[in-house]
Formats: structure tokens, sequence, C-alpha cells
């Protein structure tokens, strides 16, 4: 079994695509995972599969489909990558709540600044399936916007760490 990390889109953001963290751990165990665990209300789940990553979002995907009645994008990680995320954050001295892990399938570019408007302060790096982006005084006013948002979903570094261990405490 690997222990996997599922980070849905547009999930109780906004007051956007309200799911109940409950319903989606019913989904997951539908859908066959085990182990379920939810963290937050935005969409972060954590379980167990025998089922390789792509049969894991489809899965998740087509359930949600069903209950939300739309697309409902899902990022699928292993432990390892989210554990590989946490360690490769070039922007560790920083607070976590201020550094983002902008999760994506889609390939990046190899320059990260490639299509990005709106930049003052921030700082963006390239990192394994994702981009890490430091908003140093905070998101509330940035008007920064990078492609890969429009498929990706971000966490804070916080929320990827806290991921991280329950992850790896599902061994």
């Amino acid at each position: 079994m690997t222990a996997y990390v599922a980070l849905l889109r547009a999930v109780n953001v906004g007051g956007t695509g309200k799911l109940p963290m409950t319903t989606l751990a019913e989904l997951c165990t539908a859908a066959g995972l085990a182990r379920v665990q939810t963290y937050i209300a935005s969409g972060n789940v954590v379980f167990h599969s025998d089922r390789p990553e792509e049969h894991v979002r489809t899965a998740l995907e087509d359930r949600l489909q069903d209950y939300c009645g739309k697309r409902v994008g899902v990022i699928v990680r292993t432990a390892s990558e989210i554990a590989d995320i946490v360690a490769r954050n070039p922007f560790r001295d920083m607070p976590g709540n201020r550094v983002m892990a902008l999760f994506v399938d889609t390939p990046l570019p190899a320059d990260p600044m490639e299509g990005v408007t709106g930049m003052k302060d921030e700082q963006i790096r390239l990192g394994p399936r994702a981009l890490f982006v430091f908003y140093p005084n905070g998101m509330a006013t940035t008007r920064l916007r990078i492609p890969s948002e429009k498929t990706g979903t971000a966490r804070n570094m916080n929320t990827v760490a806290r991921l991280a261990e329950m992850a790896a405490a599902l061994g």
C-alpha cells in the first residue's frame, strides 16, 4: 500500500465549491481508498491505496463529479513526494503561511517567470512538480498571476508540512 495525499482544487475557498470534509472522506472510502483522513476544510486528504496515482486521481475525480455535479480538479502525490516538497522549500527561513507550494500536473516551464504578471516583491522558484512562491506581504493584496494557477492548486507550507507528517504516520 502506498500513502498518498490528494489536494482538491477550488474547494471551500471564497465561498465556492462547498464540500464537507466528512463527505470527502466518505467519497474516498467509496472509491476504494483506505485509512482516509482529512485535514482542515480546504480539500486535503491523506490515505492508502494499492493503485497507481493516475487511477487514484481518476477515481476521486469521478466520485467528486457525481457528488458535486461538476468537475473538481484533484492533485495526487505520494507521501515521499510531499515530504520532498517540504525538504526542498527554498524559502524555509520564511514564515510558512507566506510560502505556497503550487502543485501542478502539467509540465512546468523551464523559467518559473514565464507568463507571470503582476509581480512586485514576490519570489518564485521551481520545485518538483510544483512551484514555490514567497509572498512577503501575504496573499491578500497581491496581484501576482501565475499561469499554472489555472490548473494547479496551492497550499501554504504549514499545511504541506502537516500533510507530510500525516502521510508519514500512515506508513
